[in-house]
């Protein structure tokens, strides 16, 4: 067998980023709750945190693709750190206050959602993230980084829009995924025979 043809051991780089970025999320959360979204300096750190540990969403991919290290375990362990990490950000800024509980129930269902559909469909295929679901990754970063820093008056305003677009392409890119999930079904059987 040549080199090139060995499967990737999952216990690769990529992947033990992608698991630290898992295990940085409750630290992130105790900084958040310590600061109560009112101390302005534990505000800051919760913010950088919280670029940080999304920072290194683009280090294991960059990793995983460079140096030939996918495998099905990063493909699915990528999108549920990112799911964990702004999940948590969400709910945080809705307990405190800063964000509407409904723009928070919008996403986490469309993010669990489509998080349970990629495991349903497992056995028969990995459904990696595509650029509209990155895109829409990045927005909602960008977005929930904007609440947790403690922004004077008329930059605070900005955050609401960048949230709202930010809500409009998570809609669109879930209704995106169950197209292409109806459309992979519809043509199975044409497949098989």
């Amino acid at each position: 067998m040549n080199p090139e043809e060995r499967p990737v051991s999952p216990w690769n780089i990529a992947n033990v980023v992608t698991v630290a970025r898992i295990f940085l999320v409750p630290v992130f959360a105790v900084v958040v709750v310590l600061s109560e979204m009112e101390h302005s300096g534990l505000r800051m750190l919760a913010c950088a945190m919280f670029v940080f540990i999304s920072a290194t969403d683009f280090v294991d991919g960059w990793l995983a693709r460079s140096r030939g290290l996918v495998t099905d375990f990063g493909k699915l362990a990528d999108p549920i750190a990112d799911k964990a990490l702004i999940g948590t950000a969400l709910v945080l800024l809705s307990y405190y206050g800063d964000l509407s509980w409904w723009v928070t129930g919008v996403i986490l269902v469309r993010e669990l959602g489509i998080t349970a559909w990629r495991m349903a469909v497992l056995r028969r295929t990995v459904i990696a993230a595509d650029r509209g679901g990155k895109l829409k990754t990045v927005l909602q970063i960008t977005a929930a980084a904007w609440y947790l820093w403690p922004w004077p008056a008329p930059l605070e305003a900005v955050g609401p829009w960048l949230m709202g677009a930010a809500v409009v392409l998570t809609v669109l890119t879930g209704m995106d995924y169950l197209w292409k999930a109806f459309k992979s079904r519809e043509s199975e059987p044409n497949r098989t025979r």
